[in-house]
């Protein structure tokens, strides 16, 4: 494995973490209730299923938009020897990307 693929997935690794680390602070303190059998979702779980549903929701707008617009898009595009979707990649990047502009923006 060449070492450009393992440097671009730690970045990504560590992003996808901060971006949740973000999101777990952004959303309330479960509650927890003992009496209770049910399983319960862990703040991280949460936190993960959010930025999959949020990339997930920017994938099908840009689809949509793209399929609306008639535009030509690449199915594939390498980047460092790495074959991506360039919709899904752009869709994951604005997910992670996310809680820290709406930190920024004091919302």
């Amino acid at each position: 494995m060449k070492l450009s693929i393992i440097i671009f997935t730690l970045v990504i690794l560590i992003l996808v973490i901060l971006s949740v680390r973000e999101r777990i602070k952004r959303t309330p303190t479960l509650t927890r209730n003992w009496q209770d059998n049910n399983a319960m979702a862990s703040p991280v779980s949460k936190a993960l299923a959010n930025l999959v549903g949020t990339a997930g929701g920017i994938y099908l707008s840009v689809v949509m938009l793209i399929d609306f617009l008639k535009l030509n898009v690449p199915p594939k595009v390498e980047l460092m020897d790495i074959s991506l979707e360039p919709l899904a990649a752009i869709s994951i990047s604005i997910a992670i990307v996310q809680p820290f502009i709406l930190r920024m923006l004091g919302r």
